[in-house]
């Protein structure tokens, strides 16, 4: 986890000197002294702000595990063979849960509110759906 703080953090701080920079320039190109231009500043600071905290995120969790094989000089391909995890091979939820998504952006877009709700709805559904596709039903695991 060593590497990704570490290109989440160059990011955070390349994100935050264009911010300073892009202010400086806004206000001392303007031609009729119209100031800062704040959108994209504050664009800026936020994205550097996330990055932040995805970085944060990443160190704390390096802290807490033993370094991975990419994580060390000395380690070798071979050592970071095996299972990484449990992917469902034949899902179908994933597609309803992007189309509960759509519902609900295609609400946001048009602001009808019983649109929004419908997709909402159909969101924890569809997330349920698939957070226990493998605790019910036909592809239940047996214990």
């Amino acid at each position: 986890m060593r590497s990704e703080w570490r290109l989440f953090g160059i990011i955070t701080a390349f994100c935050f000197i264009v911010a300073g920079i892009y202010a400086w320039w806004t206000k001392e190109m303007s031609p009729a002294d119209l100031g800062v231009e704040w959108v994209g500043t504050v664009g800026l600071i936020l994205t550097g702000l996330l990055t932040l905290m995805c970085g944060g995120f990443f160190l704390v969790v390096s802290r807490r595990i033993e370094p991975r094989p990419e994580d060390r000089s000395d380690g070798e391909i071979a050592e970071g063979v095996g299972d990484l995890g449990f992917f469902s091979p034949g899902s179908y939820w994933p597609f309803g849960l992007a189309l509960s998504a759509f519902v609900a952006a295609l609400g946001l877009v048009y602001m009808q509110i019983w649109l929004i709700l419908v997709g909402a709805v159909a969101i924890i559904f569809a997330t349920g759906g698939l957070l226990f596709e493998y605790y019910t039903g036909s592809r239940r695991v047996a214990e």
